[in-house]
Parts: C-alpha cells; sequence; structure tokens
C-alpha cells in the first residue's frame, strides 16, 4: 500500500520519493546539500546562519563524540582528543604524513607503514575513514531534521585527483555513516554543475565551452579542464595535489611568526596547545588579509603582525605550485589558456586576493566567482544526485582517471591498461601468459602512476589467480580485465581462458600516494622518461633472452639423437654466450646474442620440424 507523508504545520501533502543528498566532505568544513523546489540549497544550522560544518572531531571524557562548531571550540583546550584536516589523512600511510606531526594536534601512529595510518585518542585507535565517517554522520543528522525524515542516499564529492585507494576511503566512509553512497563525484566537475554551466535549461547561450575549474580548498587542490556542449560535461584533463591547500597557507604564516618571535619551531610538537593558538590565528590573519591590509593580535602576552604584501610572499611559492598543475592539465588537453571560455573559481582558499590576481592573470581573463566558493561543491553535489534520481535528464557527465592503472609484467615493469585522463567509466584488458612450464599460480599486482618500472609508482594491492592447469610456457591464455566504475574505483578481473577460471578483486584502500609522489608523479615521468626506456629496453630484452634460454635448452634435451656434436657444442657455446649477455647492463649485446643464437639454430629447428612430421606422418597416406 502507498503512504502519503502529511506536513501537519503546513497542511500539504509532501512526496515520499526517497530523496538523494549532495555531501562536500572537506578539509576544513563539510556540507550538505538538497534539492529544494527544483533548485539545489545547503542546509544550514539550526540558527539558520551557516551551512558549514567545521570537519573537526573532539572525543569528550563522557566518551561522547562532538563534531563541527562545538568541535572546534576544543582545539586550544583539549588538541590531544580533537581531530582536524582528516581529509587530509584519507587513503594515506603514516609514511606519507610523518613529516607533518608538527602540524597535527594529536597523534597519528607509526604502526605499520604498509597500512591506513592511525589516529590515538586516549586509549583507542581511529582510521580515518572511522573519523570521516563522524563528520558523515552530523551532516546526516543535519539533514535529516531539516527534512524531518530519514535520508540513507548520498552522492559525495572528492577532490580530482584522488587516487583509488582515497576515493574508496571515502566511499567506505559513507558507508559507515549509514549512506547508501550512490556515486563518487569530482569536486572540479561538481562545481560546474552548479554555476549551471553547459546546463540547457539554466544557460541559454547554446554554444560549446571550454572551462577550467580552479578548486583550491584547504588541504587539496585540482584543475580541470572541460568541454560542455548540450548540457555534456566532458573532462579532457585533469591535474593537482592532494597535498596543497589553505592549511599549507596556515603553516606558512605560522613558520613566519615563530621566527619573528625567535621561538624554535619544535614548540609545535611540545606544546600542542600553543601549537593550536597559533595556528588558528594563522588561519584569523589569512581570512582578515583577504579585506584588510595589516593583521595584528594578541599571543600569549606577545605580538604577532602580519601585512597583506607579507603574505603574498610568503604564499607565493604555493600559488605558483598551482600554475604548474594547471600548465600540466592544459598540456594534457591540448589547450593553450587563452583557449578556455570561463575559469571558475572553488573552494575558500579561492578567496584569497593573491590567488584570484594570479589566477586571471595566468588564464588572461577575470575569473568566475560569483558563487559562494565554499558552498559550489555541495550545490553541484545535490544535482548531481538528482540526476541520479531521474529528475533531471539534460545533463551527462563523463569525467576522467587522473592516474595511469597498469599491473607488473617480469622485471618488475609497468603496463598500463588504463592511461591516465582515460574517460570513465571504462573497461580495459589485456591477454597474458606464464613464463614456466607447469605454473599454476600468477601473481597479479596493480599499481597506479606515470614511470615504466613499479618500484617508482603506488602499488595498490594484489592478488594471486591460482589452480591454473600446467601446461608448457606461454600456452595459457590469462585475460585481465579492468574495470574502473563512474566513481573512478576500480575492479580487476583474471581468467584462463582455456580453463575458465576466473578471480576478481576491488581494490581496496591500503595506503595512498604522498604529497611528493602525487605532485611531482607527472614531472618526474617526463624528467626520467630516457632513463626509464633505456632501463626498460634493458629489461624487455633480459626477458626475452631468458626465455630463448629455456627453450634453447628445452630444444638441446628433446633433440639430441638429431644434433652431431659440432652442433651440441656450438649451440651450448652460443646459450652460454647469451646467458652472460642477459646478466650484463647493455640490451645491444643481448639482441646481438640472440641474433647469433637465432640465425645458427633455424637450420636445424627446420630439419627437426621435417623429422617430426615425417614420423607423425610414417605410414599414413594423404
Amino acid at each position: 500500500m502507498a503512504t502519503i507523508a502529511i506536513n501537519l504545520k503546513e497542511g500539504t501533502i509532501e512526496s515520499t520519493q526517497d530523496v538523494i543528498v549532495g555531501i562536500d566532505l572537506g578539509t576544513t568544513n563539510s556540507l550538505v546539500a538538497y534539492m529544494k523546489e527544483g533548485r539545489p540549497v545547503c542546509v544550514k544550522d539550526s540558527n539558520g546562519q551557516s551551512a558549514l560544518v567545521p570537519s573537526v572531531v573532539h572525543f569528550a571524557e563522557n566518551e561522547e563524540i562532538i563534531v563541527g562548531d562545538a568541535a572546534k571550540k576544543k582545539l586550544i583546550s583539549d588538541p590531544g582528543n580533537t581531530i582536524y584536516s582528516v581529509k587530509r589523512l584519507m587513503g594515506k600511510s603514516f609514511r606519507d604524513v610523518q613529516n607533518l606531526e608538527g602540524f597535527f594536534g594529536y597523534r597519528i601512529l607509526d604502526d605499520d607503514t604498509e597500512s591506513l595510518v592511525k589516529v590515538r585518542v586516549k586509549d583507542r585507535f581511529y582510521t580515518p575513514i572511522e573519523l570521516s565517517a563522524c563528520i558523515l554522520r552530523e551532516l546526516k543528522t543535519r539533514i535529516e531534521q531539516e527534512l524531518k525524515a530519514s535520508v540513507s542516499k548520498a552522492v559525495i564529492t572528492v577532490p580530482a585527483y584522488f587516487n583509488d585507494n582515497q576515493r574508496q576511503a571515502t566511499r567506505d566512509a559513507g558507508k559507515l555513516a549509514g549512506f547508501d553512497v550512490l556515486r563518487i563525484v569530482n569536486e572540479p566537475t561538481a562545481a560546474a554543475l552548479a554555476y549551471g554551466i553547459g546546463n540547457p535549461q539554466q544557460d541559454n547561450s547554446g554554444e560549446p565551452e571550454t572551462i577550467a575549474v580552479y578548486d583550491l580548498g584547504g588541504g587539496t587542490f585540482d584543475i580541470s579542464m572541460l568541454k560542455i556542449e548540450n548540457g555534456v560535461f566532458e573532462v579532457l584533463a585533469t591535474n593537482g595535489d592532494t597535498f596543497l591547500g589553505g592549511d599549507d597557507f596556515d603553516q606558512a604564516i605560522v613558520s613566519f611568526w615563530l621566527k619573528q618571535l625567535n621561538i624554535e619551531m619544535k614548540i609545535l610538537t611540545e606544546e600542542k596547545d600553543f601549537g593550536q593558538k597559533i595556528r588558528l590565528l594563522a588561519e584569523s590573519a589569512k581570512k582578515a588579509l583577504s579585506t584588510a591590509e595589516v593583521f595584528e593580535d594578541d599571543l600569549n602576552g606577545k605580538t604577532v603582525r602580519l601585512t597583506r604584501r607579507e603574505l603574498d610572499t610568503l604564499i607565493t611559492p604555493l600559488v605558483e605550485r598551482t600554475l604548474d598543475c594547471c600548465k600540466n592539465a592544459l598540456r594534457d588537453a591540448q589547450l593553450t589558456p587563452n583557449q578556455i571560455d570561463k575559469v571558475v573559481m572553488v573552494g575558500g582558499s579561492t578567496r584569497v586576493p593573491l590567488v584570484i590576481n594570479t589566477v586571471s592573470g595566468f588564464f588572461g581573463r577575470p575569473v568566475f566567482n560569483n558563487l559562494d566558493p565554499d558552498e559550489v561543491v555541495a550545490l553541484g553535489a545535490s544535482i548531481q544526485a538528482d540526476i541520479l534520481a531521474g529528475n533531471q535528464k539534460d545533463l551527462l557527465l563523463l569525467d576522467v582517471t587522473p592516474l595511469s592503472l597498469g599491473i607488473e609484467t617480469i622485471g618488475g615493469l609497468m603496463d598500463v591498461i588504463i592511461p591516465r585522463n582515460s574517460k570513465i567509466p571504462i573497461r580495459a584488458g589485456r591477454q597474458y601468459t606464464t613464463s614456466v612450464d607447469g605454473q599454476k599460480n600468477l601473481k597479479i599486482s596493480v599499481f597506479q602512476g606515470e614511470r615504466d618500472l613499479v618500484e617508482h609508482n603506488r602499488k595498490l594491492g594484489e592478488f594471486i589467480l591460482q589452480g591454473i592447469p600446467p601446461m608448457p610456457a606461454g600456452l595459457p591464455k590469462i585475460d585481465i580485465q579492468f574495470i574502473l566504475n563512474a566513481d573512478g574505483i576500480l575492479t580487476v578481473r583474471a581468467r584462463e581462458l582455456r580453463s575458465n577460471l576466473e578471480q576478481e578483486i576491488d581494490i581496496r584502500p591500503t595506503y595512498g600516494i604522498s604529497e611528493e609522489e602525487m605532485g611531482l608523479m607527472l614531472l618526474e615521468s617526463i624528467r626520467n622518461a630516457q632513463a626509464d626506456m633505456q632501463i626498460r629496453g634493458l629489461l624487455e630484452a633480459r626477458n626475452e633472452a631468458n626465455n630463448i634460454l629455456l627453450g634453447g635448452e628445452k630444444f638441446l634435451s628433446q633433440n639430441t639423437q638429431i644434433l652431431d656434436e659440432t652442433e651440441k657444442t656450438t649451440i651450448n657455446a652460443l646459450l652460454n654466450t647469451l646467458r652472460e649477455a642477459a646478466s650484463g647492463q647493455d640490451k645491444d649485446i643481448i639482441h646481438g646474442a640472440i641474433d647469433d643464437l637465432n640465425t645458427y639454430t633455424m637450420p636445424i629447428a627446420h630439419r627437426a620440424m621435417d623429422i617430426t612430421i615425417r614420423e607423425v606422418m610414417k605410414g599414413k597416406k594423404v
């Protein structure tokens, strides 16, 4: 039987259709939005003042978990039990964030460098997923109080440059908070939706547009190039840094003041309450200097001062790093700055005047920032939720994967299956085989990155295809498929085609990409391209040589009766020469030894084949 919801206060009948909400899970603040009377709105607090929920979690003495403004007040009085900037920890290991111990007022644990970092609060250990779930539960409570109904479905946004681990961690946090996460959406794409760019109902131009979405938040930076035509949002390229944002602006101010006051940096780890006090004061200075020319305040009886010119000097290197990402994204999209029709600004850190002026100067046009940069991503997420609910049929999102995905092959080589900036969802595969006779198991290691050698990329996971029927090397056909869904989350499937043996794995979060790896990964791939090609060439030559050595030894043992002593001696000598060459560092010498062996053994192989055919055909008529 159908149910009808009646609003007794208003005297109206309300729809019972499931509401799908849009969530911006931010480093500094988080928001939840939904579609109200056909328009996206962010849910404000009980006073109707602010839609922002500070992404801060406090663990009180009575084991109560407090989130938001009330938790933020505890940053100075109880820093060890108050967690902030947890988004910076998503999908990361201790190794990735150990140099930020002074930045955090709480304790991060070095218990296992090969797994997700953990945070110690009193006698408990929390993962970033659990802590993010606390923030998401607060947002769930806020939207349910607004709608006076249960809400279980959500779209959550992530930085476009989040890797697979970080996306999985975000989805898991949503599940832990009680949400059915229908889609993980890239923040820049959500922002473009919020501006109504490319929406036939809101944008009457009808002309195709190429836009750049510059998204600088509290902890992450993204730049995405989108082509928009008739409601189709096609991401051409994306670039960014998952460890660059307003937090780094604050840290630069803190370092400046400590030097000004002649205080050593170690005080940040030794006196956590002081560390939080100066960090929050730096954040206040950054915000004040967006409109004022000078900031001055008291810090434990001493005056700290900062001018806008000094702030600009401090953060210029950080802003320049964002421009490097912009250049990379333009290059990947095969665009120039003057081909960009609009530059959309997203994220609270884009309020900083230096950022606005620098970005405007780089693209040669005024930036597009007439929406609240804090709310724009959540608003876009709610529009995407409305699309999934089937209420908007004029919009389509075509996103891309930010980094290449592949597997490790013999010699530690990275064999790319899905190149970076491929449109998602996507399915791609390749066939492989075994390298040893009778091989029953095959380990499949999945990596993400741009270098030729897996040791320079980030391992996402691995599994073993077991029970392959014993066959000669090279005979099994193993089809490996990568399925990257619309959330940018990866499933790997391996199947031996002759036996139909199959195994599948969802790549689960183990650890993430560090600042250096993520920020410099593409740059390093270009810088080291020549060296990587040389190493790849050597490894491929060695792999070929090893296969030929196995085949040559097998040929000798199976055909000894048709070979004379001279042939046996010569083949053995050539095999030894190849074996010695394969242990060296010169691929040309290896290829030369392979050619010498092939040239000598080819007539003998033909002779052996003729003898085999005669034996098989003996006594038969054709």
